[in-house]
Order: structure tokens, then sequence, then C-alpha cells
């Protein structure tokens, strides 16, 4: 994990004065950190029977990505709202530096379904509850959240539902 941690950027005052931005794309050029972070996220699920990985636009597309592929899952996204070409659901939610709302197919999960969402970074959560909600209101079998880095000092879990398993790769 310190060679994966070693490889991330901190960039100063994105995308607002005040902000320090984690940058993983310094991580995911790196083949040794990517080739860790996908055997690192798939050894968390191996075992629970996952049918689906859900990422988050737009980084979170990369390691949902690499761990759908080593799942044998499928891939699904969540986008912004008018980039899916399907039947949509929506949810609206508080950034740490604004609004936005994201949507998912209707027919992306059915009850069957064992899944993962995953983005990259958990700062204040917002992203991630909206997404939590969506995909439950499809009501799978089963919900898990997954992050690569998790900023402890937003405390990012405490908007996370209290059910939900979380799990992160790094703490910054």
């Amino acid at each position: 994990m310190e060679y994966i941690k070693s490889k991330i950027r901190d960039v100063y005052d994105f995308p607002t004065k005040g902000i320090i931005f984690k940058d993983l794309t310094t991580v995911f050029k790196d083949a040794e950190a990517l080739h860790q972070i996908g055997e690192k996220l798939a050894d968390l699920y191996r075992d629970k029977g996952v049918t689906k990985v859900i990422g988050i636009e737009s980084r979170g597309f990369i390691g949902a990505s690499i761990l759908a592929f080593e799942l044998n899952a499928g891939f699904v996204p969540v986008r912004k709202p008018g980039k899916l070409p399907a039947d949509t659901i929506q949810a609206s939610y508080d950034k740490e530096y604004g609004k936005d709302i994201i949507e998912i197919h209707r027919d992306a999960i059915t009850e069957d379904d064992v899944v993962v969402i995953h983005d990259d970074v958990l700062a204040t959560g917002g992203t991630m509850a909206a997404a939590y909600a969506l995909v439950k209101s499809l009501h799978p079998k089963k919900v898990y959240i997954n992050f690569i880095i998790e900023l402890s000092a937003l405390d990012g879990r405490k908007n996370l539902p209290a059910e939900a398993e979380v799990t992160s790769l790094l703490t910054c």
C-alpha cells in the first residue's frame, strides 16, 4: 500500500481555493500501482459473489472496471444527467463544493445482483450516499461500498448509511 500511496499527487486549490485534491492519475499511469490496486480491490470481494460493479463518473470508472474484470462481474456506470441513453433514475446530492445529480439505468441492477459501488475517493460522502440510494432502490441482494482513498479529515463515512459495508484501500 505504501507504493500506491507514494504515487498520489496532491493538487492544491483544485477544483476551488482551499481544497487539496488527491490526484490519482499519477497512480493510474504507473503500471505497478495500477496492478496492485486491481489485486487489492479484488481481494476484498473475491468470496462475496459479486455480480455487478458500479463506477461513479468519472474517476470511479477506472477502479470499478478493473474490479469488475478481476471478479468476472459486469460493470455499470453511474453518470451525470443526460449521459446514459436509456430510461434512468436519478438522485441529487450536496458535495464539498456544490450540488450535483447522478443517474443510473433503471434496468442496470436486478434483485439477484450482489453489487460493489466504487469511487476513487471518499471525501464528504455525498456522491456515494446518492449512488447507494439509487442502487438500493433497485433492490439487489447485497450492496458493498468501496474507495481507493478515504480522506479521514472530512469524515465522509458519517454521511453514508449506517448499514453500508464500507472499505477503503488507503486512508489519508
